[in-house]
C-alpha cells in the first residue's frame, strides 16, 4: 500500500468551496489517494463527478476509490473501490474489477476485519476511533486499544477512521494503524494544501519510522 492519508469526499464539509477545487489543493499538499464518497448523489451526477475527479486524480498521480459504485468505478477506470460491510462481497466485486485493482472495506468489529480479508479486501478502514459526527451511526468511538487488536489481527493495511486530525494521527499510527482515513481535517480546513503537508509530514517523520 504506497499511501498512509486517505482522503474521503463529502462535498457537503467543504466549507462552501467547490468540492474539486478542494481535493486539488489536497493533492497539491501531497495527497495521493481520494475515495469519492457522495453516497446521496443520482448515478448520472455521481458519474459525472467522477470523471472530474479521476481527471483530477490522474494529473496528480493519485489514486481514486469509488465509494460502492462498481460500475461507477468501471466506466471512469478507477484505481479501485470502497465498499462497506453491508456492500457487495469484495470477492465478488474482484471479480467485476479483476486483479490490478483495489478494494478497500469499512469495518466496525473484528469479525468485519476477518471476513474482509478473507474475502480478499487490499485494505481497510476501522473506527470510528473518536468521536466524530460523520460516524455518530456507528456507535460508540471504538478507541485506541481497539485499534491496536485490530491491526494485530487484520494482516493487511489498517486506516484509522473517526475523529483523525493532525493531534492525534500519530496516537493511531503508534496503535498500529498503516494510516489514516479523514474528511473535514482537510476538506474543512482554511488551508486545505497545508493541513496536508501537515498531516503527511507527521505521518512520514521520523518519529513514527522510530515506532
Amino acid at each position: 500500500m504506497d499511501f498512509n492519508l486517505y482522503l474521503i469526499t463529502d462535498r457537503k464539509g467543504s466549507a462552501g468551496r467547490p468540492l474539486l477545487t478542494v481535493v486539488e489543493e489536497a493533492l497539491k499538499g501531497g495527497v495521493t489517494a481520494v475515495q469519492l464518497r457522495e453516497k446521496d448523489l443520482p448515478g448520472r451526477d455521481l458519474y459525472e463527478m467522477a470523471i472530474g475527479m479521476r481527471s483530477l486524480t490522474q494529473r496528480y498521480g493519485a489514486k481514486l476509490f469509488i465509494n460502492d459504485r462498481i460500475d461507477i468505478a468501471l466506466a471512469v477506470d478507477a484505481d479501485g473501490v470502497h465498499l462497506g460491510e453491508k456492500s457487495i462481497p469484495p470477492d465478488i466485486a474482484r471479480s467485476l474489477l479483476g486483479e490490478e485493482k483495489l478494494i478497500g472495506i469499512s469495518c466496525h468489529s473484528a469479525e468485519g476485519v476477518v471476513t474482509a480479508r478473507e474475502k480478499g479486501a487490499d485494505f481497510i478502514t476501522f473506527g470510528p476511533v473518536y468521536f466524530t459526527p460523520s460516524k455518530a451511526a456507528y456507535g460508540e468511538p471504538v478507541g485506541l486499544d481497539s485499534l491496536g487488536e485490530i491491526t494485530r489481527i487484520a494482516r493487511l493495511p489498517v486506516f484509522a477512521i473517526g475523529g483523525i486530525n493532525s493531534s492525534n494521527a500519530l496516537e493511531v499510527v503508534s496503535a498500529g494503524a498503516h494510516g489514516i482515513a479523514l474528511i473535514s481535517a482537510i476538506l474543512a480546513a482554511d488551508n486545505p494544501r497545508r493541513e496536508s503537508e501537515t498531516l503527511l509530514a507527521l505521518l512520514n517523520s521520523d518519529h513514527r519510522q522510530g515506532q
